[in-house]
């Protein structure tokens, strides 16, 4: 089967572990998630994954006021590493060999980030699962997975949401929301569409770095990105 991306960066946010839950993990979204994985593993696609911790964070954070940026930033990175080892160990209960690197060190549960390793294991078939954002605060993890998918050269960054692509409103709030297939980075920035932030859109931009936004939920809907179906939405260069 002919692949439109070989080496791919997927970002996944922690409310998308949530399922239908009000917070946490749910075991169902998981091993869904780890089938697609799996499934453009055995295309022979190389996937390295950052998944946010807003499922964790965000429910601590409601009942945290006056806790100051730097520190909560923290928290959300710790956040991140929670959900990065419940994906590595559900990915690994699959067959699927994985290696976690943390921003942050924490040698007796993640690699430490070290950008040839990760490219190393990448050609050897590994997932590698990016934890703890940047290991700085005041960077989101859409930040995160542009840089870590610029560091290690991949084909694109692949968006997983709940809905299937952009639109130019909030499709779960305005049933007359339009989707938009193509798009530029430049109309994403003007239009102040929430596609990643800022700073992210502006890395993916100064890098040629294509973007997709498509549905994670959906079953094959990963596979069908990989193969340049023309699923979800694309955002590229003018």
């Amino acid at each position: 089967m002919a692949l439109k991306y070989k080496r791919i960066l997927l970002k996944l946010s922690g409310e998308s572990l949530m399922g239908d839950r009000g917070y946490g993990i749910d075991p169902g979204v998981l091993n869904q998630f780890a089938e697609e994985v799996s499934s453009v593993l055995s295309l022979g696609v190389q996937v390295g994954i950052v998944i946010g911790g807003g499922n964790i964070y965000r429910g601590i954070a409601a009942a945290a006021d006056g806790v100051d940026k730097v520190v909560g930033d923290q928290m959300g990175m710790l956040a991140t590493v929670i959900n990065a080892l419940a994906l590595q160990n559900i990915l690994e209960k699959n067959g699927i060999y994985t290696r976690l690197m943390s921003a942050i060190t924490m040698e007796e549960i993640a690699e430490p980030y070290i950008r040839r390793r990760a490219i190393r294991h990448l050609e050897k078939g590994r997932v590698v699962i990016f934890g703890a954002g940047t290991g700085n605060p005041y960077f989101t993890t859409d930040t995160a997975a542009a840089l870590r998918a610029v560091e290690i050269k991949a084909d694109v960054i692949i968006k997983g949401t709940r809905v299937d692509g952009i639109y130019d409103s909030d499709p779960e709030k305005n049933p007359a929301a339009i989707k938009l297939p193509e798009i530029t980075y430049m109309d994403v920035l003007q239009k102040d569409l929430k596609v990643m932030d800022l700073t992210a859109i502006t890395l993916c931009r100064e890098n040629k770095l294509p973007i997709v936004v498509f549905k994670m939920t959906s079953p094959g809907n990963l596979k069908r990105v990989v193969t340049g179906e023309g699923i979800g939405s694309t955002v590229l260069q003018s």
